[in-house]
């Protein structure tokens, strides 16, 4: 379930949310600007004008592979007579739109793409639009300030956890009569361990599938990934310590990585991570 933000604009609560990193913005708030006891009507009003369908209807002409083009091109051959009406649910209907969405609930209304959104409010007043876009890169600035910082969190935790798991490879698995290569493959092959166990496949996989990707497997890593990945070291190292074989420690090492993926992608905190 998509959960809903706010933004305060001039005292006016907007709410928006995010679906698939695309960002929806209240038009009900935002009608409510003008009038805060008729925003439905404002919302009509806007739909009214044939410039205001002209622009929802070539967003949606660009993002929408399903639009149905035919019926948009009737209902623009109709703004602008008296009797022409038109509701964000019949445009919706009529035109397998999606840059326009109708939720249900207690903080639902009419909700629209940014592009849409900021367009009906500079139609409503140019001065709540600036403080509106504003407003709204301010706050997602922020947001992706943070992530950064999370994101840098967990890779310096897998970090600190990835010495923990070589010094534990170090003292169990490479006999001192090794040389310098063979020590360096079984870390490489631990290290697939992780990889196996947590993403499917190994590192060079991973690079044969993704040539002109920068990084490896580790950098392009989700936080919850990061996350799981920082715990499968630490109890590898403890199952290496125990003398499980390498075939046990992956079995149970990707049991464990389903498990913690499940419930990090379902509790309320890794929603707030993305």
């Amino acid at each position: 379930m998509v959960k809903n933000k706010k933004i305060n604009i001039q005292g006016i609560d907007v709410f928006y949310y995010e679906d698939n990193k695309n960002d929806f913005i209240s038009l009900t708030d935002i009608a409510r600007h003008r009038d805060r006891e008729r925003s439905d009507y404002i919302l009509q009003n806007w739909m009214r004008n044939r410039s205001a369908i002209e622009f929802i209807g070539l967003w949606e002409q660009f993002n929408n592979p399903n639009f149905n083009s035919i019926e948009f091109d009737g209902i623009k051959n109709q703004t602008g007579s008296n009797s022409f009406s038109l509701t964000p649910k019949r445009w919706i209907e009529t035109t397998n739109a999606i840059g326009i969405v109708s939720k249900t609930g207690r903080y639902g209304g009419t909700f629209a793409h940014k592009d849409i959104a900021f367009e009906f409010a500079s139609w409503l007043s140019s001065e709540f639009k600036f403080y509106l876009i504003k407003e709204f890169q301010r706050l997602k600035e922020d947001e992706n300030d943070r992530l950064k910082i999370e994101w840098n969190i967990q890779r310096t935790l897998a970090k600190v956890n990835y010495q923990i798991h070589t010094d534990a490879i170090k003292a169990n698995l490479i006999p001192e009569t090794l040389d310098k290569s063979k020590i360096n493959f079984i870390y490489a092959n631990e290290a697939d361990l992780l990889n196996v166990a947590l993403f499917g496949i190994t590192a060079k996989q991973w690079r044969d599938e993704n040539p002109n990707t920068d990084g490896n497997i580790r950098d392009v890593a989700t936080i919850e990934q990061l996350v799981v990945l920082s715990n499968l070291e630490s109890l590898n190292s403890v199952f290496i310590h125990q003398g499980q074989s390498q075939s046990e420690r992956l079995m149970q090492l990707n049991t464990i990585a389903i498990t913690q993926m499940k419930a990090l992608l379902k509790s309320k905190m890794a929603k707030k991570l993305v």
